[in-house]
């Protein structure tokens, strides 16, 4: 039994081949006949079956209304059987004019909102066709396109619709198939047929001179919900030449002024594709975990229009930070992707540029001119046939009337006597018997004239292509006239700025909420920040065998600058610190120093001010904070001490005297403008010892003096004329201090 089981070999198969075969068909399948739209229609298989549908229900433009459902089961009964949710999700979002910039639909009823809502069900909502969708079908009874056999053989439908409307630049598109995917933005249909006038009239054009944001054919895309685009020109070009790229795209915010001074900021437009509703729950999220300090409230006052208001925290707050931090976090600012992956001749899936998707659109409109005009001609000479046939009969009506009373086979009798074509003779046959009177035949002279010219154009057009391209251009005229910038719905919705130059830390600045910490470094290199500025360290727990080492007062919003002993400074947000609860982490580890490496100095970062920073043998050097400011986790290499030396401390330089005290207790007092200003190096010599190294420097202004420090905690201020005698010039070695200082101090420093 067992061995019946096993296939012969003329019925083995190899397992791998038939996986990669029948995936290979899914592939295809899913590619071309559901994701990728056909760059001649820009639509996708059931976009284009709906369309169709419709048209065979005759829901043209101002027609009545007919039931969804109705259009959604002649669909999956007739060209897609698919299922009838998903069919009516794509007739919904042809009807949203928030999803779709040129609706195809016109619905009656709900068909969803910008919030994020669904529609009704499709028994409730009607349709019909708008305008667009109008301009895509037409010629579709003229032979414009070729037809194929539905699913199951019963009905016949277009492999592509004439398209007299740059549906795929115009809506957009996106899809994913089986390794790959195509988005393409909307953009302004006027716009469009401007730069593919130009292509007509200059088919060698490049794309700079159909692309431009400021005076183009082209500026950019254009949402159906508006919105600011930021992205540049030059990031625009390559995207539009490429096939690939983004559009950076924000809200649209205006300041609305109140009573004694009071404002808030109004948003009218969000970025494509945004849900308001989970934009504003995302806001109050935000708002809730204290990320938006700028921020007091959001409140969503739409009706129709869209209207988001946003309350400041306080009246002093910079609108502009503000929504700066908002875009930063939120989507108020998206990117919209662009991959133009569409099928060129409904067969070859590619990435294109935008003046390749032109130029397949134009072609397109060419080939279904000279078919329409093919098929017209035909009607013509078959018109023009029968019209020759009545002219000759009607010289003699007695006589055909006789024939066809009494001849047996009238048909081939009037072929015989009156030398007729079969068409001739059959179209008499079947002519009405009021017709046959005298007024008539002058009316077939006149029709048969005006057809005869009519035939002549058309043999002119199938034979010129000049004339073909003429067609061509006049049809997109109309499609500039009809959806121009003059009208509500050709008007350009999305506008281009420039984004705000403002400063990076003012704005990551703002997204931080500003709170007083005390932070706390043990001996061992354990940070952590306690909340508030905290004075007294009796009480506070270390890790066993270790103790405070550093600490200053600072704020969340602070950076700190911290020396390590191999000459890097590394820059930690006050805001990423660990809390007070607990011993903290270890700093090491935060900043990924290298082992046998220790922390020199910490102190907090102040804009626009000069350090000096010196090392444990006693060179140093001045440097402006923003040399100090590493953007990574390395750091940033501050000074280069070399031959065992190492980087030992680092102190604001707010006066016009250095202070340099050795660990043999000699000070050495000298002007600062002694010190060379450097943005990093190993530094000059500020004192000369014989043995030891450097105990402690600082500066300080000559009117305001020094502090000694004794070993006992004891301090004294010595005046610039009570340190005569320790006045010198830089790299000497100075003179013992005064009541065994062993530490110094500018007279105007703090603990912070």
């Amino acid at each position: 039994m067992a061995d019946s089981l096993i296939p012969d070999d003329d019925d083995a198969i190899d397992l791998k081949a038939a996986l990669e075969e029948r995936y290979l068909a899914y592939a295809l399948s899913t590619i071309m006949h559901r994701a990728l739209p056909d760059v001649r229609d820009g639509l996708k298989p059931v976009h284009r079956r709906l369309l169709f549908a419709m048209r065979q229900l005759r829901l043209e433009p101002g027609a009545a209304f007919k039931k969804s459902a109705r259009v959604v089961g002649d669909v999956i009964g007739k060209f897609h059987p698919h299922g009838d949710v998903a069919v009516y999700e794509a007739l919904v979002r042809l009807a949203q004019d928030f999803a779709v910039r040129y609706p195809l639909v016109d619905g009656q009823g709900n068909f969803g909102t910008v919030d994020g809502d669904g529609a009704a069900a499709m028994r409730y909502t009607e349709a019909r066709l708008t305008e667009v969708a109008r301009l895509l079908l037409d010629g579709l009874d003229e032979d414009a396109v070729d037809f194929r056999e539905t699913y199951d053989g019963s009905e016949r439908e277009p492999v592509v619709l004439p398209g007299g409307f740059p549906n795929l630049l115009a809506n957009g598109a996106a899809g994913i198939a089986v390794g790959m995917a195509t988005s393409v933005p909307p953009h302004n249909a006027a716009e469009i047929a401007d730069a593919a006038l130009h292509l007509i009239k200059h088919p060698n054009a490049r794309l700079e001179t159909i692309f431009d944001p400021v005076k183009g054919p082209i500026r950019g895309p254009d949402f159906p919900t508006g919105g600011v685009i930021i992205e540049s020109a030059d990031s625009m070009m390559e995207a539009y030449r490429t096939g690939r790229g983004g559009f950076r795209t924000r809200a649209r915010w205006f300041k609305e002024e109140g009573s004694r001074g009071l404002w808030q900021i109004v948003v009218t437009e969000i970025p494509y594709q945004v849900q308001k509703s989970r934009l504003i729950e995302r806001i109050a999220e935000l708002l809730d975990q204290k990320k938006l300090p700028l921020l007091g409230d959001v409140r969503d006052e739409s009706a129709e229009d869209i209207r988001v208001v946003l309350e400041p925290r306080a009246r002093n707050v910079d609108p502009v930070l503000l929504m700066e931090s908002l875009f930063r976090l939120t989507d108020l600012e998206s990117r919209i992707p662009l991959n133009m992956n569409v099928l060129m001749g409904g067969q070859v899936p590619r990435v294109v540029g935008v003046v390749e998707v032109i130029r397949a659109w134009l072609d397109h409109l060419k080939e279904v001119a000279v078919r329409r005009a093919g098929h017209r001609l035909e009607k013509v000479i078959h018109r023009l046939e029968v019209l020759d046939g009545f002219l000759v009969v009607y010289l003699d009506l007695d006589r055909v009337i006789h024939i066809i009373r009494y001849e047996d086979d009238p048909k081939a009798e009037l072929i015989k006597v009156f030398t007729l074509t079969d068409v001739q003779a059959e179209a008499i046959l079947n002519m009405r018997l009021r017709s046959l009177r005298r007024l008539e035949e002058m009316e077939i002279r006149r029709e048969h004239e005006r057809l005869t010219a009519e035939r002549a154009e058309l043999e002119a057009l199938l034979a010129d292509e000049g004339l073909q391209w003429d067609r061509v251009a006049a049809s997109v005229r109309g499609v500039r006239d009809t959806f121009g910038p003059k009208t509500d719905l050709g008007r350009r919705r999305s506008t281009f700025e420039a984004a705000p130059a403002a400063n990076l830390d003012d704005v990551a600045e703002a997204m931080i909420e500003r709170e007083p910490v005390t932070v706390v470094l043990s001996q061992k290199g354990w940070i952590r920040a306690l909340k508030g500025h905290v004075k007294d360290f009796e009480g506070l727990q270390f890790r066993q065998d270790d103790a405070l080492g550093m600490w200053l007062h600072a704020e969340t919003t602070d950076k700190l600058l911290v020396l390590a002993t191999d000459g890097r400074v590394y820059t930690l947000g006050a805001d990423r610190l660990p809390g007070g609860r607990g011993h903290g982490e270890p700093l090491r580890l935060i900043l990924e120093l290298d082992g046998g490496v220790e922390i020199a100095a910490m102190v907090k970062y102040q804009p626009e001010t000069t350090w000096l920073i010196a090392s444990r043998i006693g060179r140093g050097f001045l440097i402006a904070a923003e040399d100090l400011i590493g953007t990574t986790k390395r750091g940033r290499q501050a000074m280069s001490p070399a031959d065992g030396d190492v980087a030992f401390r680092l102190v604001p330089a707010d006066g016009d005297r250095v202070a340099v005290l050795g660990e043999n207790r000699k000070l050495l007092v000298f002007p600062i403008e002694q010190v060379p200003t450097l943005a990093k190096g190993r530094g000059v010599r500020l004192q000369r010892y014989k043995d030891g190294g450097l105990s402690d420097v600082c500066t300080f202004p000559s009117d305001v003096g020094l502090v000694l420090v004794a070993r006992t905690g004891r301090e004294t201020v010595y005046g610039l004329d009570q340190l005569t005698e320790w006045l010198g010039e830089r790299a000497a070695s100075g003179r013992q201090t005064p009541r065994g200082a062993v530490m110094i101090r500018s007279k105007r420093t703090t603990n912070e």
